[in-house]
């Protein structure tokens, strides 16, 4: 029978994700079957399961730290905002509608029964699961119907831990707070407090841990110090990625517009580690530097909300110029499309139907029509012959003559085009860069240098996030507090 254990936390960013992955490979390490679960997520960053859905990047990450292959039962309920006010709603892998705020309430009700049913069907496979809740309990007006936080640990009654993160400064308000709004049913369902990324001795917080032991009566787990190999692992939100590089001082540079609904931009994650590269990400009313070697334009949950963004900065006059001066552009999925001579969406997918003009940089169109594909994929770099594999999750159909210069091959299909220069090019397949010999070869051409064993970088992290947590956190205590599944 699985054990079951929830972190929640005071707040969004106190680090419950990379948390969760260091418990989940500590204790499996410690022999145990583990899988991570989080009820709802919200992120455009997704990942392409093997039983053939989606699911947030960060439990996919999770996965990877418990031996096991992801499953669409890990993050039933994924959020994918496609505009300030509305989100694609992705049940179980697949999408199943798109919402406004105001009507995803109406929802809840029926996301709770597939939330409860993915729940039962992780907990099959496993010893223990690992819950990770989204954004923060203390927000009581959201309370009624949740399914992300309190009301999940309610229905599926699953004892909780909560995190505190002291770098962001009123820690002791942050967990003593959270108990002062909490109900008394909800508050006696919190087990345990740790605190997360103490800079220094984290004996130096005895009093504080005393303070909030007196006043909450939970259980202290452990004072977490700052974890420094973060940036090592795959970034969950583009902001994180951001800061990990303003103070990198690579010999080769890449640019990336953020864009406004940039999606899937795990691609960054390899170049990213690498030493002689920095990858800047150029806020909006930033021009796109002119000592860039490459500007990478990544995936979009809205290619033509983006397009538009994208003119509105100036950026395509500063795409131009930099295609003149002899530099490289490459754009995954969405900014695959935006290279083209336009996209056409008639049923109006993703907004008004009509035809908005690309950036002209590839002889291609775009069609977008109903149906995702999603897909993991083994292809080949035609150029150097590098075997490589990623996924595909996209909607939309590409062609024209610059297809017919692929420099994928796809199985026995081509994939992606080219400018007749080869300085532009493009492609549907995320995920490419994590292949060491390719990765080597595409920086090559470029004039770059590349460091193998990415992939075993990221074992070798995670193996020392989870000494780190086993040295600062009571997992035996965890372990302990854990409660068998009974649903």
């Amino acid at each position: 029978m699985a054990k079951a254990i929830m972190m929640q936390g005071t707040g969004s960013n106190v680090g419950k994700s990379l948390l969760v992955a260091g418990m989940a490979r500590a204790f499996t390490n410690r022999g145990l079957s583990v899988a991570p679960f989080k009820p709802q997520n919200m992120s455009n960053n997704a990942a392409v399961t093997e039983d053939g859905g989606e699911i947030g990047r960060a439990q996919a990450l999770q996965a990877l730290a418990c031996r096991r292959p992801t499953s669409i039962h890990m993050n039933p309920v994924l959020l994918k905002p496609e505009t300030d006010i509305g989100s694609q709603v992705i049940v179980q892998g697949q999408r199943l509608t798109t919402s406004s705020a105001r009507d995803y309430a109406r929802l809840k009700p029926q996301l709770m029964t597939a939330v409860l049913d993915s729940f039962r069907q992780i907990s099959a496979t496993a010893d223990l699961v690992i819950v990770e809740g989204a954004g923060s309990p203390a927000e009581v007006n959201l309370r009624s119907g949740d399914i992300a936080n309190m009301g999940f640990a309610e229905a599926a009654d699953v004892p909780v831990i909560l995190i505190g993160d002291i770098d962001r400064g009123g820690v002791i308000a942050q967990i003593v707070g959270t108990h002062t709004v909490l109900s008394t049913e909800d508050n006696a369902r919190i087990q345990g407090f740790t605190v997360n990324k103490f800079r220094g001795d984290p004996r130096l917080f005895d009093e504080g841990v005393t303070a909030i032991t007196q006043h909450t009566g939970w259980h202290p787990l452990g004072v977490l110090p700052w974890f420094a190999e973060a940036w090592r692992l795959p970034a969950e939100d583009i902001m994180d990625l951001d800061s990990r590089n303003r103070t990198r001082d690579g010999a080769l540079k890449i640019v990336v517009p953020r864009l406004g609904r940039i999606a899937n931009f795990d691609d960054l994650d390899p170049l990213a580690a690498e030493p002689g590269i920095t990858v800047e990400i150029i806020a909006p009313g930033r021009p796109l530097p002119g000592d860039a070697a490459l500007v990478l334009i990544p995936g979009s949950k809205s290619t033509i909300a983006d397009l538009e963004l994208f003119r509105a900065n100036g950026w395509d006059i500063d795409l131009k110029a930099h295609v003149r001066r002899g530099g490289h552009v490459l754009g995954l999925c969405g900014g695959y499309q935006m290279l083209g001579r336009g996209v056409s969406d008639p049923e109006g997918i993703e907004g008004r139907p009509g035809r908005t003009e690309g950036l002209g940089l590839l002889d291609i169109e775009t069609v977008m029509k109903p149906g995702k594909r999603l897909a993991l994929s083994q292809a080949h770099h035609i150029a150097s012959g590098a075997p490589l594999s990623g996924y595909e999750i996209h909607l939309g159909q590409t062609s024209g003559p610059d297809c017919g210069r692929a420099w994928l091959t796809l199985g026995d299909r081509p994939e992606g085009a080219a400018s007749a220069d080869g300085l532009v090019r493009g492609c549907y397949l995320h995920g490419l860069f994590t292949s060491d010999a390719f990765r080597a070869a595409y920086l090559a051409e470029i004039g770059g240098i590349s460091q193998p064993g990415y992939d075993a970088m990221v074992e070798q992290t995670l193996d020392a996030l989870a000494a780190h947590i086993e040295a600062h956190m009571d997992l035996d205590a965890v372990l302990e507090l854990a409660q068998e599944v009974r649903l």
